[in-house]
């Protein structure tokens, strides 16, 4: 059995970033097939070696395809830095904005910013430029 990859506060956060439509996926599977999606890129292994407590891997990968077509991990991760923000756990705002690209390439920190926006992490901009 895989550890347990969410607290519960930590789930409570990323719920709402998660949408449900109308056919599915039933929420009461949502946690489960996000965790799943936790271990694959926590562990590297691959989408068949999947763990049985996440669910079908087809079910689970189909999920995170549909998430990130989505653009819920970008949204997830802009409302983590706005969380952070308001704990003054951001040193300052970015010196770009969502549409222009950081000066030298995506990474997590650079002189003057501690954060960049996810959508430089897929290499596009928020509009899809």
């Amino acid at each position: 059995m895989a550890r347990v990859q969410l607290t519960d506060s930590e789930w409570e956060f990323i719920k709402p970033y998660l949408p449900v439509g109308e056919y599915g996926p039933y929420p009461e599977r949502l946690r489960q097939q996000f965790e799943g999606v936790i271990w694959r890129f926590r562990t590297g292994g691959q989408w068949r070696e999947m763990p049985a407590q996440f669910g079908a891997w087809s079910t689970v990968h189909n999920r995170f395809r549909q998430w990130r077509d989505a653009r819920v991990f970008e949204a997830l991760l802009e409302g983590l830095i706005a969380e952070a923000a308001k704990r003054g756990e951001v040193d300052r705002p970015c010196p770009w904005s969502a549409s222009t690209p950081p000066p030298s390439g995506p990474t997590t920190t650079r002189p003057g910013c501690t954060w960049t926006r996810m959508s430089h992490l897929f290499g596009e901009g928020r509009h899809g430029g």
